[in-house]
């Protein structure tokens, strides 16, 4: 992999690199937008491999490796703290074909928040009512509208905002996110949209994507993991990011020792080294 062309990559301020109207406008209505072909199927395999590695590696080196890895039975891994692990996780967490919309969507410059992944197929213990459709569906969100949020120049922004690599195809029966549409606006309480939508399934809607499409959302975003249905095994990669000066999630703090192989304009991102001195965007 091309790692070294990706980190040397000028990131942040590469102002050529936006969302398009259509794109905007669909993230402001709705709370998300899907990108498609965005990583390569280089960059796929590459990101792919390296999780299937880390979720095989003893139990005894996951503190030396500086990650976690939890696990729900044998159908579903949750790997975090990614990006001290391979090149090719780092490579997505700076992607410069996504870091700049990030910015779009939160206002301003990043950090990274956090590096997580998920692999996870159908469980094999799951009735057929818990595998319909709008069943099994456990909705959260990172942060609510009316704090962390607010609207600029007619544009929604969020504090946090992530954005999720599928690295295997999803089709209905796959496991694609389901999220409720409009509900990063919502100021009612979090379980009462949660209930409307469940109770009418036409409120939620549930992504289908290729491999290499990233959906893009803020975290105010009612959001869930959708049980799968079929035989195939889903992988998904996760990049979270926040302005500078606020904390990662606990468990994706960067190593000093990390931080000092980084090249100089990676380092506000991965580490959040600007603190205070957020530089704004639109």
């Amino acid at each position: 992999m091309a790692i070294d062309m990706a980190i040397e990559s000028k990131v942040a301020a590469d102002s050529t690199v936006t969302l398009t109207p259509a794109q905007r406008l669909h993230l402001n209505v709705f709370g998300y937008v899907l990108l498609e072909d965005v990583l390569t199927p280089a960059e796929v395999e590459q990101a792919k491999a390296a999780l299937y590695r880390l979720k095989a590696e003893p139990d005894e080196r996951l503190d030396a490796l500086r990650v976690y890895r939890r696990a729900k039975g044998e159908h579903h891994v949750l790997l975090g703290h990614l990006v001290e692990y391979d090149p090719a996780l780092l490579a997505y967490a700076v992607h410069p074909e996504l870091v700049p919309l990030v910015e779009e969507v939160v206002g301003g410059s990043v950090r990274l928040e956090e590096s997580e992944a998920i692999i996870n197929r159908r469980d094999p213990a799951a009735s057929q009512e818990s595998l319909a459709r709008g069943a099994g569906l456990h909705f959260h969100d990172g942060t609510r509208h009316g704090w962390g949020t607010w609207e600029e120049q007619g544009n929604f922004h969020c504090l946090f905002v992530k954005t999720l690599a599928y690295l295997t195809d999803v089709g209905p029966d796959d496991g694609g996110t389901s999220v409720i549409p409009g509900s990063h606006k919502l100021s009612w309480p979090p379980q009462e949209s949660i209930a409307a939508a469940l109770a009418d399934d036409h409120l939620i809607h549930q992504i289908e994507a290729k491999a290499g499409s990233v959906l893009l959302f803020p975290e105010s975003l009612l959001h869930s993991t959708t049980p799968i249905r079929s035989d195939t095994e889903r992988v998904i990669l996760v990049a979270g990011y926040t302005p500078p000066m606020l904390r990662e999630w606990p468990g994706n703090e960067i190593s000093p020792e990390f931080v000092a192989t980084l090249p100089d304009h990676l380092l506000p991102l991965i580490s959040g080294s600007d603190s205070w001195h957020w530089q704004r965007r639109g």
